[in-house]
């Protein structure tokens, strides 16, 4: 103890060093769920970012097929009018 401090200076002291230390600890804590809250929103948006590709080539899957089906559908008219239409003059 200097000769000109009293117990409460030294104290007061102690609990400044206290202070410091505790806010040092809580930055790097916060530094650290800082680093792991970042590192799971990559894997979250690396995950999204593969599953908008997945539905993306679901989308583009389900559009060819119902082009073809659309084509099929078509063609399927065809053949009934087709054949409705050499019916037609045999009933009359």
């Amino acid at each position: 103890m200097n000769p000109g401090e009293s117990a409460l200076d030294l104290a007061a002291k102690r609990l400044e060093r206290a202070v410091h230390v505790l806010e040092q600890r809580l930055a790097e804590k916060l530094r650290q769920a800082g680093a792991e809250a970042g590192g799971l929103f990559d894997q979250d948006r690396a995950k999204l970012a593969a599953e908008l590709d997945r539905a993306k080539a679901r989308e583009r899957e389900l559009e060819e097929a119902s082009a073809q089906a659309s084509v099929a559908l078509g063609k399927a008219i065809q053949e009934i009018r087709a054949a409705l239409g050499a019916q037609a003059p045999a009933e009359q």
